[in-house]
């Protein structure tokens, strides 16, 4: 009998398309870092800001973008209940969380998409006078695999471009909706990024290679993140955000270990922004905001601080 050797096979391939796989990491020894005031743990809060920048047949895309509070879909033409699920985000859910983030005083990072600020220049004003973070997510909410390398060179330009017109600065950190093979070596090659975040494999940053240069990853998280209210198995409630976000914080405070390390908390507008989704948001960060060994930081505060602490290799 023949046997398939892939069932066997022990090690990566040479000749698939991207860069290695780092599945090793930090091991049992992390580094020991501290963040602001010596915070033993940063939380770090990211709005990925995208709406009027998705797929939609009323940008010619000839498709309509599938994240909805319904599992229903409109196909060959406008989706207008997606749409307006989208608007609800721009119009009234940014400004309510923009609300409970300047009654708590805490910095966040936006994953903007580039469109997304052209099309409400009011939130690219407030965020940048609130003096929050834009990480690029993109010129369109779009998925960077769908794109051949140097389609996805001109998006990431585009999207540099137009961030550093709507909020006064370029962004120096980079999140893909989903990201290609190529992704990371364009963020490097472009040569003005001080990270990216495309990836979810840490509870800190780390260093990597990227074709011989040293390039720094701030990692992200899909657990504490709003999508699992309407994507999946996640969130029945507002209670289940509160206490997943709880219990985080409380084992990462808590770890057998006296090291730091970061936790991320994603967020959209069309979905924390509604009224019970905030409320837990605004729960939990009054939470943590009663441990005298948390802070919350924008992400390229995060990254800066670990590389004073953890130079460059």
């Amino acid at each position: 009998m023949k046997l398939n050797q892939q069932f066997f096979r022990q090690t990566d391939i040479d000749d698939v398309p991207g860069l290695p796989r780092e599945l090793v990491g930090y091991g049992e020894h992390p580094p020991r870092v501290r963040w602001q005031n010596g915070a033993k743990v940063a939380v770090q809060v990211v709005v990925n800001y995208e709406e009027g920048s998705e797929k939609t047949f009323a940008m010619g895309d000839q498709v309509n973008d599938g994240m909805y509070e319904l599992p229903f879909a409109v196909d060959d033409q406008r989706d207008l209940a997606v749409e307006s699920m989208y608007e609800y985000g721009s119009r009234a859910g940014i400004w309510r969380m923009f609300r409970i983030f300047d009654a708590a005083r805490i910095p966040v990072t936006f994953f903007g998409a580039a469109v997304a600020l052209e099309r409400n220049p009011a939130v690219a004003a407030k965020l940048a006078a609130r003096g929050d973070e834009v990480a690029g997510h993109g010129y369109r909410w779009s998925n960077h695999y769908e794109m051949n390398i140097e389609e996805e060179r001109e998006a990431i330009k585009r999207a540099i471009v137009s961030i550093e017109k709507t909020t006064g600065a370029r962004p120096l950190g980079w999140y893909c909706r989903e990201m290609s093979v190529n992704t990371r070596q364009l963020v490097v090659e472009e040569g003005g990024f001080l990270y990216d975040s495309d990836t979810y494999n840490d509870d800190l940053p780390y260093w990597t290679k990227v074709h011989g240069r040293t390039h720094l990853v701030v990692p992200y998280s899909l657990v504490v993140n709003d999508a699992r209210y309407i994507m999946g198995t996640g969130y029945g409630s507002p209670e289940h955000f509160f206490e997943t976000a709880k219990a985080c914080l409380d084992r990462l405070r808590n770890d057998g270990d006296d090291l730091g390390r970061m936790m991320s908390i994603g967020l959209h507008p069309r979905i924390t922004g509604n009224p019970a989704r905030s409320d837990a948001l605004a729960r939990f960060i009054s939470y943590a905001q009663g441990f005298d060994d948390v802070v919350f930081m924008r992400r390229i505060d995060i990254a800066r601080s670990f590389a004073e602490q953890v130079p460059k290799p």
